[in-house]
């Protein structure tokens, strides 16, 4: 289970984010696409930040108290972001998940410029395809 890297099981196309962008265009974005968040970029592909959709909500609920909608994805996002890299083991990633970490995490590369991202779901998934394989086997 140790050849199961995170990177075989990512999703490569994620929902991303920029600093200046407004926070109603990332929740129109996040509310299209279906997903929970995604990680905030600069200019070179590196992870800055991270947007949720409970991010948004509070921001939301804020500016709808208030009656006006001046924040942006910096404002609102958290600056500090777990990270893996695309050659971490399924099984490492899964010990961590089940710590109460993050649902999602931004994939980077050694460079430290975002790949992919990987789900809960996606780890699960993986798990599952690999048992099934082993009892096949059997």
């Amino acid at each position: 289970m140790r050849s199961m890297k995170v990177q075989d099981y990512m999703n490569r196309y994620p929902l991303k984010f920029k600093r200046t962008m407004p926070i109603e265009e990332a929740v129109a974005m996040l509310v299209s696409t279906q997903q929970t968040g995604g990680p905030v970029v600069d200019e070179q592909g590196h992870v800055v930040g991270f947007l949720s959709e409970q991010d948004c909500l509070a921001s939301m609920l804020k500016d709808t108290y208030h009656k006006e909608q001046t924040a942006t994805v910096e404002d609102c996002m958290h600056a500090e972001v777990l990270t893996v890299n695309g050659d971490m083991a399924i099984l490492d990633l899964a010990q961590q998940l089940g710590n109460q970490k993050p649902k999602l995490y931004p994939v980077i590369d050694y460079g430290g410029s975002l790949i992919g991202v990987i789900s809960r779901t996606d780890v699960l998934r993986a798990i599952d395809l690999h048992l099934k394989d082993s009892y096949r086997n059997r």
